[in-house]
């Protein structure tokens, strides 16, 4: 192989199954950055770049997060603490879903002989911490001082009307994406909007830059707790494009 030889995003994007959306988002959070920039702004990777990607997609299918394998490239983290690290977060989850499995028998076969649940024992798998312990882990202490901050200067219904607001506009973008209609329509774009000042309202008044906008939509379609709120992958695809064409609009 010529280590001269370059490769423009969309070869890259092709033969390598990565979309050009998810590699100029890796270039936004300097996880990889292309070799050079053509006068059209067109991207190109050469030799090195594509061991990066190599070694970045070997390392997200053993579930690692982003910023773990961008510490761990830049040698700022070891691998084995950064596997160790998720080991510890699986194997939280892993302990996390067998209570979930065993309340969940337990309910069932409650049901069935009659028995009436105290609420208790009803919500017995559900751990209030570990959102909590993502986000600060995710993004930060700030993050989550700043999502909490203003429910609790909430009154109830106040409270009631924010979840209410939470579900309507999930609801409406699931809809939308569902309904087949193209990102780009005024409908689809209003939505949009609409969703955005949302993010903004929960990110305590900061609104997202582009960048940041663009990595929330990436996060949609790569976990699969976002994707399922909007009804699976495909349609967390589409919100993806949605949101991204908002904000080449709107915010950049």
């Amino acid at each position: 192989m010529d280590i001269t030889e370059q490769w423009s995003i969309a070869e890259v994007s092709r033969s390598v199954g990565v979309t050009s959306r998810t590699l100029r988002y890796y270039e936004s959070i300097a996880l990889l950055q292309p070799s050079h920039i053509g006068a059209n702004g067109l991207r190109f990777y050469g030799v090195a770049e594509l061991a990066r990607l190599h070694r970045i997609l070997s390392l997200r299918e053993l579930g690692l997060s982003l910023d773990a394998i961008k510490a761990t490239l830049n040698d700022e983290l070891t691998l084995e603490d950064a596997i160790r690290a998720h080991l510890a977060l699986l194997e939280e989850d892993q302990q996390r879903i067998t209570r979930c499995i065993n309340v969940t028998k337990h309910t069932l076969v409650s049901m069935r002989n009659g028995e009436t649940m105290s609420v208790k024992e009803l919500f017995a798998a559900f751990d209030p911490n570990k959102h909590e312990r993502e986000v600060r882990q995710r993004w930060g202490d700030a993050a989550w001082e700043r999502s909490v901050s203003g429910d609790d200067s909430l009154s109830e219904s106040e409270k009631n009307a924010r979840h209410q607001r939470d579900v309507r506009i999930n609801q409406a973008l699931r809809n939308a994406a569902e309904s087949g209609i193209a990102p780009d329509t005024e409908a689809f774009q209003q939505l949009i909007a609409e969703h955005y000042l949302w993010v903004k309202d929960y990110w305590g008044g900061r609104a997202p830059t582009s960048d940041e906008y663009r990595g929330l939509a990436e996060l949609y379609v790569a976990d699969p707790r976002f994707s399922d709120v909007y009804g699976g992958q495909e349609n967390a695809k589409t919100l993806r494009t949605a949101m991204g064409l908002w904000a080449q609009i709107h915010l950049s």
